[in-house]
Order: structure tokens, then C-alpha cells, then sequence
């Protein structure tokens, strides 16, 4: 009669079939992707969680007693919510907006008990509206009223100001995805340069093709967006093959990994801080000062300067992408010669090696 296996010998059984089951390679990159779901959660959490206004870039016009003492009351205002400076006039505080040199106006009649506020929705519904509130909470104990006026107003298809943000993280997406899709297909490093070029050449004609889908998509299809269509889809395919060809250069650098540190500079700390949900000046201060270095965030206030503001200022934003890109480019080509350098020579006659991760 067969006697059953010890408790031992099944516990050891047992373990030996987790061993095999569950690699060192496998628990690392499990591990890897609870720590990108981790600072996933803290991320949007931390930047989206407490909106307040800091430093909002704003103009008053008024006589000049009037508007020296009402911009010595804002900049007084507890947890500086405003930068508040003089403008000369109306149509230079609307120029202003439209350059997007300042968020919003205060224009002040002494002889008069309404004021108007001049604000751009277009620019985010979330910051006009806080701006909204913020004046009238100010006016109200000096018995004035204040009227609004939306100088540059986000689309009536777009109402909550968000089509923009979403149209750029859909080409983000776009960008790793196609990249991490190639290395899926044929190894996450590229054996030699030419594989490399090869992989940026079909990264560029997914960008082309991308950024034309999602400017048609956004602007004659959906209506959601006005703007040029033509600069939509120029913006488009130079964030999808930035973003793509920085995810090549990272897993040229790091294999596999490299995908997840694209995902955490371009989805956990992007965007969050790109400025869609809440505009640059509600968010806390990390996430105001590494939006405009990400793609997400150069991202979003460029097609908001195409669709609201007529294109204006948007050098910057774009030099930013650029520099994404042609770094990424370099990365990965570099990345690829390092790799051949170092690979030993292979016999002619040897049948070729499988692509590794």
C-alpha cells in the first residue's frame, strides 16, 4: 500500500512549483508594475486632490491710484493666489489674454459699482471660473458687482475646456504603445543602428498618420475643437513621435524597463501636471514646474494656443517637444552603436540569435 507524501515533502513540493512558476524576472517586473500603480495613485491624487490658485498672472485697469491700491489689496491676499500687475487699458489687457501673457483682467469704474472681469475659458474652464469666484468674493463686501466677460472661450462642443487634454494624451498613448509594440515584435534593445533607424523610420510614419487621425478626428469629424487643422495635425505627429522615440531610447538603455520609465515620466508625472484638469496655476508647485517640461503639458497648451488663442505663444512649448524628440533620436541610435560595440562577433555559419529582451 502507497503511503500519501509528508506534509513536508508537499510544502517543499509545493514551493518548488512557485520557484518554477514565478521567475526572478517575473516577481521584478510585478514588482516594478505595483510601485508604477503606486505612484500612479499618489501622482493624480497629490496634484488633483486640493486645487488652489498660486500666482495667477492678472492685470487690473484702472485710473492709477485706483489701480496701484487694488493691486496692493491682491498681492495681499493670503496664499498669494494672484500676480497681479497694471495694465494700461482694456484692449491691451484683452491683447494681453490672447497672448497669453496673463490669465485674466479686473477692469475697475470708480464711477460706476460694476466692474468687469475679463477672463479665457479657453484656456481652461477650471482657472476662469476660480477667478470668477475669487473677484466676487472680493467685490461683494465693497458692494460691487462684477461682470464677465470670456474674451477667448473654450468651443460650445468643448464646454468643460478638456478636449485638447485629451486629444494629447491620446497621441501620447500612441507614441509609447507604438514603441513598446516593437519591442514586443523583435526585442526591446535594437540589435544595430540599422534596426534602429529602421524603428524611428516607422515611428515617424505612425506620428504622420497619428497626428493626422486625431487633428480630423478632434476638428472636422467631432467639431470639438477649432483651430487649424493643418497645425493640429503638426503638433500631433511631433508629440507622438517624441514620445515614442524617447520610450525607443529608454528601452535602448534599459530594456523592457524602459517602457515603464516612459510610463512614469509621460502618464504618472505628465499628466497630472499637464495643466488639463486643472490649469498650471491650480496645481501644487512640483507639478507647476515639471508640466511644462513634459510632453503632456507642452502638449496641451499648445493645441489650447491653436484652438483658443490664434497659435500665440507657442515657441517655447514646441522647442520642448523638439528637444523630446531629437534626444530620444540620438539616444537610440547611440544606444544601438554601444550595443553592437560590445556584442562579440558572431559565426557566419552559426544559425541567428533570438531577439532577448
Amino acid at each position: 500500500m502507497t503511503q500519501p507524501p509528508a506534509d513536508g515533502t508537499r510544502r517543499d513540493s509545493l514551493l518548488a512549483e512557485v520557484k518554477d512558476a514565478v521567475t526572478l524576472r517575473a516577481t521584478l517586473l510585478v514588482t516594478g508594475v505595483v510601485t508604477l500603480q503606486l505612484l500612479f495613485i499618489a501622482s493624480y491624487m497629490g496634484a488633483l486632490h486640493n486645487p488652489k490658485p498660486r500666482d495667477v498672472p492678472f492685470g487690473v485697469v484702472a485710473p492709477r491710484a485706483a489701480a496701484e491700491q487694488a493691486v496692493d489689496q491682491l498681492e495681499r491676499l493670503p496664499g498669494d493666489p494672484l500676480d497681479p500687475r497694471t495694465v494700461a487699458d482694456a484692449a491691451t489687457a484683452r491683447n494681453q489674454i490672447t497672448d497669453r501673457d496673463i490669465d485674466g483682467a479686473l477692469i475697475i469704474d470708480p464711477a460706476a459699482t460694476t466692474d468687469t472681469l475679463l477672463v479665457a475659458s479657453g484656456g481652461g474652464r477650471a482657472l476662469s471660473n476660480t477667478l470668477i469666484t475669487l473677484t466676487t468674493a472680493l467685490e461683494r463686501p465693497q458692494g460691487r458687482a462684477v461682470r464677465t466677460v470670456d474674451v477667448a472661450p473654450s468651443g460650445t462642443k468643448d464646454p468643460s475646456g478638456l478636449s485638447s487634454f485629451y486629444l494629447v494624451v491620446g497621441w501620447c498613448v500612441g507614441g509609447y504603445l507604438c514603441a513598446a509594440a516593437l519591442a514586443m515584435s523583435a526585442g526591446a534593445q535594437p540589435s544595430d543602428p540599422q534596426r534602429a533607424v529602421i524603428r524611428l523610420a516607422v515611428m515617424a510614419l505612425v506620428a504622420i498618420v497619428g497626428g493626422l487621425g486625431g487633428a480630423v478626428i478632434a476638428g472636422p469629424v467631432l467639431d470639438a475643437l477649432p483651430g487649424s487643422t493643418a497645425a493640429l495635425w503638426g503638433l500631433g505627429a511631433l508629440i507622438v513621435f517624441a514620445v515614442g522615440a524617447a520610450t525607443l531610447a529608454f528601452q535602448g538603455l534599459f530594456g523592457t524597463i524602459g517602457v515603464g520609465l516612459a510610463i512614469l515620466l509621460v502618464v504618472i508625472l505628465g499628466n497630472p501636471s499637464a495643466g488639463g484638469a486643472l490649469p498650471l496655476p491650480l496645481l501644487p508647485p512640483f507639478w507647476q514646474a515639471i508640466g511644462p517640461a513634459l510632453p503632456p503639458g507642452t502638449g496641451t497648451w499648445t493645441a489650447r494656443s491653436i484652438a483658443y488663442f490664434d497659435g500665440n505663444d507657442v515657441a517655447v512649448s514646441l522647442l520642448v517637444l523638439s528637444a523630446w524628440a531629437l534626444a530620444g533620436v540620438v539616444i537610440t541610435l547611440l544606444a544601438a552603436a554601444l550595443r553592437r560595440k560590445q556584442r562579440p562577433a558572431r559565426d557566419p555559419s552559426a544559425p541567428p540569435a533570438r531577439p532577448t529582451d
